[in-house]
């Protein structure tokens, strides 16, 4: 863990600063009389940006090393943050989003160095080293966030903090990080300032097929995270209270596996066929959480509800951000129980411990397919691919819940997920590690 270590901390500490902001952007928007259209706009910026920019950060790195690229993306990240908390208008909100999403590919880039320093058989539990950095940030956040915004009562506090815990990754990237790809390793710069040459990755058969099953099934995953919140209204009568202990719930989950078991089972069955599993569970979790009783908790009462909807400040969801307001009815009274919660905490066991598996397992093997100089190519295309899924999978789901109900967006991504299934047991086989460009 010597040189894993510092990688760990600047990435927690990095997404800590996001998650600050994420929960609040709607507040900001709602702060300024943005109008849905304008609130959905702020919520796609980000992965947008992301999607142009990424692909050429990751590059960029592979030309000059990880080091001085995680520190523009950290400090980008930084200046988006000062200007979030010093914005006066919806224009400067939007101008922060898109200066942190084409500039900050500080993930990709550490997931980068991470594949310079590890052998093929130990990159996918140091790639999980991130994820679980990463979900550690999504419990830890939106908690400090609450509790500022709480004590203070002013939307530029978090966004300040935010900026103060991105200001300490860069202390930790420019003064613990070293670096970990030497200049012998590192590509030609043409190839660096070339855009298409990244993008040209996904039309190689192998990596075409994990940056497909990487997109699908962060579509259908986001989705379940987007629309979470509103299911379990529907179905449990749950609220942000409520939910809040739901997410911690999962953030304990992704980070077990990702620390704990995700380099054990990799050794024992293989990346190859640790995504057919991980891609099974989530199929099997969410149609499993499509099934989920209709049963409130003891302390439901319809009324109190409804008032408590009526009453928060920023019950807009990025479905709803995207979408417009999508109708939730509200459990009847007089059918309160644990079973529901139960039956849901069931089903998010294994659709978690997919979802910690998948990702991992996934850039591990596509590194296998590239040589050492072009692990940031490969990883900041798939950076991107996963900002392209974020982007659509609040339009798909919400437009699915909209439409046919609570239950048909978790049923429509476990069926494809396990659709998926057949695709990766018939395409994907262990490789050996690339060390010439293919």
């Amino acid at each position: 863990m010597g040189r894993v270590g510092p990688i760990f901390a600047l990435v927690f500490v990095d997404v800590l600063g996001l998650t600050v902001i994420l929960p609040l952007l709607h507040l900001y928007a709602a702060a300024f009389g943005a109008t849905p259209q304008q609130i959905g706009l702020i919520a796609a910026s980000f992965p947008l940006a992301q999607l142009i920019g990424v692909p050429v950060m990751g590059a960029l790195s592979d030309r000059y090393g990880r080091k001085p690229l995680l520190l523009i993306s950290q400090i980008s990240t930084c200046i988006g943050f000062l200007m979030l908390g010093f914005a006066n208008s919806i224009e400067m909100i939007l101008l922060s989003r898109l200066i942190d999403g084409v500039f900050g590919a500080n993930l990709a880039t550490a997931q980068a160095a991470l594949s310079d320093i590890t052998e093929g058989n130990q990159r996918t539990r140091a790639l999980g080293v991130t994820g679980a950095a990463f979900g550690l940030g999504f419990i830890f956040g939106p908690l400090i966030a609450l509790f500022t915004l709480e004590m203070t009562d002013q939307l530029s506090i978090p966004a300040l903090s935010a900026a103060g815990y991105s200001f300490i990754s860069i202390l930790l990237t420019a003064f613990i990080f070293k670096e970990t790809l030497p200049p012998e390793r590192r590509s030609a710069i043409k190839r660096a300032f070339n855009p298409w040459s990244a993008l040209a990755l996904v039309f190689r058969p192998r990596l075409g097929v994990l940056m497909l099953l990487m997109f699908a099934q962060q579509v259908i995953f986001y989705g379940f995270e987007t629309l979470l919140g509103l299911f379990t209204l529907s179905r449990l009568g749950l609220l942000g209270q409520g939910n809040a202990w739901l997410f911690l719930f999962i953030g304990i989950v992704l980070v077990w596996v990702q620390v704990r078991a995700i380099g054990r089972w990799t050794r024992t069955w293989g990346e190859g066929r640790v995504v057919i599993i991980a891609l099974t569970l989530i199929g099997i979790g969410l149609i499993l959480l499509a099934f989920t009783p209709e049963q409130p908790h003891p302390f439901y009462v319809q009324r109190n509800a409804a008032f408590d909807l009526r009453e928060q400040t920023i019950t807009t969801t990025a479905a709803e951000a995207v979408i417009g307001e999508i109708a939730v009815p509200l459990p009847p009274d007089g059918q309160n129980g644990v079973w529901g919660i139960v039956w849901m905490l069931g089903a998010l066991v294994p659709l978690c411990i997919g979802a910690g598996l998948i990702r991992p397992c996934l850039n591990s093997l596509m590194t296998r397919h590239v040589p050492p100089q072009d692990y940031g190519r490969v990883l900041g295309v798939s950076a991107s691919f996963v900002s392209a899924a974020n982007a659509i999978a609040p339009l798909i789901g919400g437009m699915l819940f909209q439409a046919y109900g609570s239950s048909m967006p978790f049923l429509a991504g476990g069926g494809l997920m396990l659709a998926l299934v057949g695709v990766a047991a018939l395409m994907l086989r262990e490789s050996p590690s690339v060390t010439s460009p293919t």
